[in-house]
């Protein structure tokens, strides 16, 4: 009798002390990301127009040269219509003072400005209560031209392809492994976060290729697909999330970091 009774109570007490070690663990975890992270780069507020020329030049030798998704040209910089109105970051690697990767936040605030999803690939939203056209501008934006040149993504030993536009290839590590990496494109998806975040920008979209949106959820971003995938630059389907969204799941390890770099960018914006 006593056994039948005891024994879920001692269940019941080993689960809370696991949990509560897992907890622990996982905080452990989240220093040690943010410690990582902060000693070895740097993200930048990329509107200073030098800034912008380093932005253009990563994504020229990204999207034009490795990738080929656009033609090279002569100023080998890779720019369009959407960089006058989008929020830019750089990754700074602190040691080489090189850097490391690129992205942008879309920001249409008038009515002549649009995302590039609705330029390009507006038809592939299916599920129309979330197309981009239903909300004011100002209130939506896009996360586009992730980039990371491929001296960076070696040192990841992340050589396969599409990983220089941000995939990010879990199934060759396990999550402990996964933690110890430098995670330079989590790194850039959380600067991008982190402009939404400071601008308090309700709606979010991206085109990405489904393993990404796998690879986000895995961290705790949660994007909910709303179309088909399609060909663009590669096979990639439209995705959205609220603001609210964002950073509800965020899990505890990569709270840090995005607090960090969050931190980081608002900063240099009020300086």
């Amino acid at each position: 009798m006593d056994i039948a009774i005891n024994k879920p109570k001692q269940t019941s007490l080993l689960k809370k002390l696991k949990r509560l070690w897992g907890l622990f663990l996982k905080f452990n975890d989240a220093r040690k990301i943010s410690k990582h992270f902060s000693r070895y780069f740097l993200m930048l507020d990329a509107q200073k127009p030098e800034l912008k020329n380093v932005v253009y030049g990563i994504r020229y030798q990204v999207y034009c040269i490795e990738e080929e998704f656009e033609p090279a040209n002569d100023t080998q910089q890779e720019r369009d219509e959407f960089d006058a109105y989008s929020l830019h970051c750089v990754l700074q690697h602190l040691g080489s003072q090189s850097f490391a990767g690129t992205v942008r936040v879309v920001w249409p605030k008038h009515d002549n400005e649009v995302l590039p999803i609705e330029r390009y690939c507006s038809e592939s939203i299916t599920e129309l209560e979330y197309h981009p056209s239903n909300f004011p501008r100002g209130s939506v934006c896009e996360i586009s031209r992730l980039a990371v040149p491929f001296d960076f993504r070696r040192r990841q030993a992340d050589k396969f392809d599409g990983s220089g536009t941000g995939v990010i290839n879990e199934s060759d590590y396990s999550e402990d492994e996964l933690r110890c990496f430098p995670f330079i494109a989590i790194g850039l998806y959380l600067a991008a976060a982190g402009q939404v975040y400071n601008h308090r920008i309700p709606h979010t979209y991206v085109m990405m290729e489904p393993r990404l949106a796998k690879s986000m959820a895995f961290i705790g971003i949660r994007f909910k697909q709303i179309g088909p995938p399609v060909y663009y630059h590669g096979v990639r389907a439209p995705y959205y999330i609220s603001h609210d969204v964002f950073f509800e799941h965020l899990s505890p390890s990569f709270n840090v970091m995005f607090d960090l770099i969050r931190n980081q960018l608002k900063v240099q914006s009020l300086g």
